[in-house]
């Protein structure tokens, strides 16, 4: 009878220890702090200030809410500790109720706060935690967070390519022969002169015919993209873009595309319907005689069989392959352990394929063609998924992958967003009867005087998106482009965060 009494007595303290600290607890500002999870052992306690103790764990963290006064030592177990072993030896019964009192007033939750890990690798936590890396922009996409934030560039015409040099710039190039670079924090724009060879004077002007493409090494050291004359390209030094060669004697027609295959070699594939190998060697790369600038010619020149007008070139670094794409509806593919052609194969469709791309994991080929997109598997070029668009003719500019989303660029001023896993178009988790797509702005049109004389002015008009890419963090994306008829002069650039 005794000793019930004392239990009793015992529990109805440790209720009332509760009580306390969940008052406290109620009363005071919350903060985050790491606690262990069942199965990972906490190695050690890195600091203490203000009875905060950051840990670090050899697994995955969860965080609870506690006050800065709260001792934490009690939510290990499950039940405060008790002080003697004849409070160890007590009836299970008793534990099993102190322990869902305290169980029921626990907060556990797993942190999916980009901050939380910030704060705590801040306070030194040494335990590397990671997420998916698209994670950020699939979130933000559905749940409606992006917003656009127009790019003013006055009289440029129609932005054909683009590449985030940094967290906060950005280098494009236009239709009308000029390489630009957007400052984000400043809003300005520098304009890098472009570079010809000796024998420009001979070369003629239908050769100027904008710049389709710029491209970085896997080491982000270097840039290459069109010259000043559209069949030669120039390679550039990063970050200071200081030109450091030129491309010549090689293509006879346009580039409209250049692919590195490590930091050194790339690939550029031309209207002349070849493929031409170039090597930057590290000779070239020390040459810093500024304002001039070295000449590298091509290791080799071959032709594409079966191409016609090479338009896009990917480069599939799983299975070290070159895929092509040509303007009279093939794919072809290149071993690029030998720069030997291996397969070509018909597309389904030969109407305005000109944008290609490759997923990460090299097991897909995205192309876009007028009304829609074609998913192709790399082993063998067969369709395995044509993605239609879901406005119909709205020809499909640009493509990319980020995970297991491909990002599409229309013609008609709209990206859309294809969950590859789902097969169906990325859906809103705030409306969910509608899929994600992002509208543009107007950008910038001036109408030639013919399409003035028809009234085009009242017409409503939109930009193509002939470029879009990502960040590094994918929270940003930079969307480009201009008028679709080439006859019409006109710009669109927005970044949208």
């Amino acid at each position: 009878m005794a000793s019930t009494n004392i239990r009793q007595q015992k529990l109805e303290q440790q209720r009332q220890i509760m009580e306390q600290k969940m008052k406290l607890k109620r009363q005071t500002s919350s903060m985050i702090q790491a606690t262990e999870i069942p199965g990972h052992r906490a190695l050690r306690p890195l600091s203490s200030s203000s009875s905060r103790e950051f840990y670090c764990y050899d697994g995955p963290l969860q965080f609870t809410r506690t006050h800065p006064g709260t001792d934490t030592s009690d939510y290990g177990s499950g039940y405060p500790d008790r002080s003697s072993q004849e409070e160890e030896e007590d009836d299970d019964d008793d534990d099993d109720d102190i322990a869902n009192e305290f169980t029921d007033h626990q907060i556990l939750r797993t942190s999916y706060n980009f901050v939380d890990y910030i704060r705590n690798r801040e306070s030194g936590l040494r335990g590397v935690k990671t997420f998916e890396e698209h994670y950020s922009s699939r979130h933000i996409l559905t749940h409606d967070m992006f917003k656009e934030y127009p790019i003013s560039l006055n009289n440029m015409n129609k932005v054909f390519c683009s590449q985030w040099l940094s967290d906060r710039q950005i280098v494009f190039g236009t239709k009308c022969n000029k390489l630009l670079v957007y400052d984000i924090h400043t809003q300005s724009l520098d304009h890098i002169p472009t570079i010809s060879s000796r024998n420009a004077a001979t070369e003629p002007e239908d050769h100027q015919s904008g710049i389709h493409f710029l491209q970085m090494n896997p080491s982000r050291s270097l840039l290459v993209t069109g010259a000043t004359h559209s069949h030669q390209l120039a390679v550039y030094q990063l970050p200071t873009l200081d030109p450091i060669a030129i491309a010549e004697n090689g293509h006879k027609d346009w580039v409209f595309d250049a692919v590195w295959l490590d930091d050194e070699f790339f690939v550029s594939g031309s209207r002349d319907s070849k493929l031409g190998l170039w090597h930057v060697s590290e000779q070239t790369r020390a040459f810093t005689n500024l304002p001039e600038y070295g000449s590298i010619k091509p290791v080799r020149m071959k032709d594409c069989k079966n191409a016609q007008k090479i338009r896009s070139l990917a480069f599939n670094k799983q299975r070290r392959e070159l895929a092509c794409l040509s303007l009279n509806g093939y794919i072809h593919v290149w071993n690029m352990e030998n720069f030997k052609q291996s397969l070509s194969r018909r597309l389904p469709s030969s109407q305005e394929n000109v944008c290609l791309a490759v997923k990460e994991d090299g097991t897909l080929y995205a192309i876009g063609c007028r009304s829609y997109t074609l998913l192709l598997d790399s082993r063998t070029l067969q369709p395995i998924r044509k993605i239609l668009a879901r406005y119909s003719g709205c020809g499909i500019r640009s493509a990319s992958f980020q995970g297991n989303t491909l990002t599409i660029g229309t013609g008609i001023g709209m990206l859309m967003f294809y969950d590859l896993k789902a097969n169906r178009y990325l859906e809103s988790s705030i409306n969910a009867s509608r899929t994600v797509v992002l509208k543009t702005s107007r950008g910038f049109v001036f109408p030639d005087e013919e399409f003035a004389d028809q009234g085009f002015h009242q017409m409503k008009y939109t930009p193509a998106i002939y470029t879009h890419c990502y960040d590094f963090s994918s929270t940003r994306l930079f969307a480009a482009g201009g008028p679709l008829p080439a006859s019409m002069f006109g710009n669109y650039a927005g970044i949208w965060q």
